[in-house]
């Protein structure tokens, strides 16, 4: 089953197959988070809508880390 992974540092998003522990690529982050995105729709989507979907993602989990 392939996964879809986002740094929660710069919003790179990755898919994998099998790993738990994922880093980040492009910013060295050594543990990315799980999206609720599936596959199938992450592929579906434009990257205009993936820009999107990352940055409401960082958003929404910054403020939750600025106000805790």
């Amino acid at each position: 089953m392939m996964k879809v992974f986002i740094c929660p540092k710069c919003g790179w998003m990755r898919v994998v197959s099998r790993r738990k522990d994922v880093e980040c690529f492009k910013c060295g982050a050594p543990q990315m988070a799980l999206t609720k995105v599936e596959f199938e729709s992450y592929t579906e989507m434009s990257e205009e809508e993936r820009k999107d979907y990352a940055d409401g993602w960082l958003y929404i989990h910054q403020k939750g880390k600025k106000e805790a």
